[in-house]
């Protein structure tokens, strides 16, 4: 779900499928679709955990993390886009004490973003927290304020929200994720693709389309800055050790 506050409404939402497999991530039991493993991540070979490790590392969290989830869009018939991928870290409890939200855009450009308490505390369900926005996403949105994460993760139940402030503080945009688990199966995943056939095309199609909408509210078009050489950013008040 996304929704759109100012300076015009826009709203939308739509089903889609992800996949849920713990590092390191073997290939899925099906010929349509594969797992992106070097879609994500550093992209060059290294496997996800390794880049997760180093993520992680700088901030003194690999000591609490025991197990890493990671939630993302297939590669389906050859082509993926995942428009995000959550990594989503718990301890040995399997309490949620750190999630990386690695996000593409539709430049062939990707930043992560990586939440968790100064004090390594574990995340709960109600829990806000805030980052920078330094990866220009949307060309209708600047890059500039802020985002605030949240998520809600059960045993059988996933919610990721993640709202957009601008730079004067203003909530502009909200957005939303969530699903059910089921196990993955071969007959799971071919009933995913057959409900979605093509669902990395559809998430192409549909960002393309509400970027249509936009325009013809009179939406500004904002061009694309250079990126920043940052590639990773941290949530308010998490630094090295």
């Amino acid at each position: 779900m996304h929704k759109r506050l100012f300076p015009r409404i826009n709203a939308f939402h739509y089903r889609i499928y992800y996949v849920a497999m713990p590092l390191p991530a073997t290939q899925l039991p099906s010929v349509l679709q594969r797992f992106p493993q070097d879609d994500l991540g550093y992209q060059d070979g290294r496997g996800l955990e390794t880049w997760v490790d180093d993520c992680l590392a700088p901030y003194d969290l690999k000591s609490v993390i025991a197990d890493v989830m990671v939630i993302t869009m297939p590669r389906v018939l050859g082509y993926v886009f995942n428009p995000v991928t959550f990594y989503l870290c718990l301890d040995a409890e399997g309490q949620l004490r750190a999630v990386l939200s690695e996000v593409h855009n539709t430049f062939h450009e990707h930043h992560s973003y990586l939440c968790a308490h100064p004090d390594h505390r574990p995340i709960t369900a109600r829990e806000w927290l805030q980052a920078e926005k330094l990866f220009h996403v949307s060309p209708f949105l600047k890059r500039s304020g802020h985002y605030q994460f949240r998520f809600d993760v059960k045993d059988k139940r996933l919610g990721f929200f993640i709202n957009y402030y601008d730079e004067q503080g203003q909530l502009q945009l909200t957005t939303s994720l969530m699903g059910t688990l089921a196990p993955l199966t071969a007959s799971s995943l071919r009933w995913a693709f057959w409900s979605h056939p093509v669902v990395a095309l559809k998430a192409m199609a549909l960002i393309h389309w509400q970027a249509f909408k936009l325009v013809m509210k009179g939406i500004r078009y904002i061009a694309k800055p250079k990126p920043v050489p940052e590639t990773l950013t941290v949530s308010d008040n998490l630094t090295k050790m």
